[in-house]
Formats: structure tokens, C-alpha cells, sequence
């Protein structure tokens, strides 16, 4: 196996790359696993977050399968890029926000993996990179897009073109990651997202999508989309809801309507 897909008592989904020995590693079949475990998270009505982890205690995911990049043609290379780059990109589309919880290694794609979820924590053994420099490559599943907008453009271009590790202190300290969590990382998850899950679902995805608009549009446009977003959240009727209970001094009871 290597994916496991399931579910927590606590309204969860939980993905795990399951390939210890090879420090989870990406190859393409596991990318197109992945890509339809995202498509079925995406169906279930009863998830309210995504958990990302690896199997094991070494490896968050080590990367692509270096043997898969071989030997192959100017074409086949593109539609790998762009394979992992879609793939990655359904994490954006899901109605429900990802977690990383980064145990060990994140590299190459690993890395790029973390960076496409809504967060990211990390343990406190937890090493970030990009080192495709070093075999002379760049990276492909949307690094040289995603680390600048999480840590700014001067730093993401150090980390990428001298390939250097990141540990986790340091992934805190320039918003690579939320958070370091000791002890049960998957319980860190569970408890991170229940900070948000108890809100309704539709208010949060409009609040996700306003500000993903804000990396790559001019503060005119995103300004426009924040509008259409939050009138469309205040449409819902966990709006009325929310401010009903508000004003009744009560906890409001959300509906995800």
C-alpha cells in the first residue's frame, strides 16, 4: 500500500504516504493515487479538514522518485511537471482545508506537497528543501511559485538556488510552517483543525478563496473578489445564524447552508 486514506472520529480525513522504506517518496503512480484520493475527500460530505502525513518517523516524503527522472524525453519530463503540479493544485480546489503535518523530511516534492496545503505543522525533527539545484534541476510541482508567496521572494530564491536545508525552528520563523507541535503529531493536527472546523464550512472557503486571490492579484481585483465573497458568505444561512446568536448571546449552531 501505498497510500492510506481514512477517516477520524472527529470529522477528519486523513491521507498518509505509505512508503517507510523509500521515505515515501513521490513516483508518478503515487502522484496519480494521491490526485484520486484528493477527488474522494472531495465527495465525502461528513470531512471538515484534511490531514497530510507520511508513514513512519523519518520521512514527511523525500521527494520524487529519482530512478522514474531518467533517460526521459523533453515531453514526458513537461507532463511529469505538470502532472504533480495539477495534482497539487486540487488542494486549493478542495472544500475543505489541508493540513501538512511534516514528520521528518520534506524534500523536493515532499516540500512542494506541504506548501500546496491551506497549513502547515511540522515535529520538531521536521528538515524543508529544495535541493533540485544540486542535481541540476529547479523545482517542478510549484515550488518556485509557492515559497515565495509563503516566505517572500529574497529567501525563497536563497533556499531554492543553494539547495540548503530548513529546519523547523527556522520554518516557524519565517511563516514556512504554522506551528511546531511535540508529541502525537497527528493529534496536533486533529486538535489545529478543530480551530476552525466548528465554523461553517461554506463561510470558510469563501474566506480561503479571498485570500488566495490576494497572492496573485492587484489589491484593485482582490479588493473586487473580497466584495463578491463576502456577500456571498452573507447570503448563507449560517450568516443569519451567527449574527442571530450574537446577538442572543448564545453559541451559534452552524449548518454548512
Amino acid at each position: 500500500m501505498t497510500i492510506d486514506l481514512t477517516k477520524t472520529d472527529d470529522g477528519c480525513a486523513l491521507l498518509t504516504l505509505s512508503r517507510p522504506k523509500a521515505m515515501n517518496a513521490l513516483s508518478f503512480d503515487i502522484l496519480r493515487r494521491i490526485g484520486a484520493a484528493l477527488d474522494e475527500v472531495a465527495g465525502w460530505r461528513d470531512v471538515r479538514a484534511l490531514l497530510i502525513t507520511g508513514a513512519g518517523d523519518k520521512a514527511f516524503c523525500a521527494g520524487a522518485d529519482i530512478k522514474e527522472l531518467r533517460n526521459r524525453s523533453l515531453t514526458d519530463q513537461k507532463r511529469g511537471a505538470e502532472l504533480g503540479q495539477a495534482v497539487f493544485a486540487r488542494l486549493d480546489r478542495l472544500p475543505v482545508a489541508s493540513v501538512a503535518l511534516v514528520n521528518g523530511y520534506a524534500f523536493g516534492g515532499g516540500a512542494e506537497l506541504a506548501m500546496a496545503c491551506t497549513f502547515r505543522l511540522a515535529s520538531p525533527n521536521a528538515v524543508f528543501g529544495l535541493p533540485e539545484i544540486k542535481l541540476g534541476l529547479i523545482p517542478g510541482y510549484g515550488g518556485t511559485q509557492r515559497l515565495p508567496r509563503l516566505v517572500g521572494e529574497a529567501r525563497a530564491l536563497e533556499i531554492i538556488m543553494t539547495g540548503r536545508n530548513v529546519t523547523a525552528d527556522e520554518a516557524e520563523r519565517i511563516g514556512l510552517i504554522n506551528a511546531i507541535a511535540e508529541g502525537d503529531l497527528i493529534q496536533a493536527g486533529r486538535d489545529f483543525a478543530g480551530r476552525f472546523t466548528r465554523y461553517s464550512l461554506p463561510v470558510l472557503e469563501c474566506a480561503r478563496r479571498a485570500v488566495q486571490r490576494a497572492a496573485d492579484a492587484p489589491l484593485h481585483e482582490g479588493l473586487q473578489t473580497e466584495a463578491e465573497l463576502s456577500t456571498l458568505a452573507y447570503r448563507t444561512r449560517d450568516a443569519e445564524e451567527g449574527m442571530a446568536a450574537f446577538e442572543g448571546k448564545r453559541k451559534p449552531e452552524f449548518r454548512d447552508e
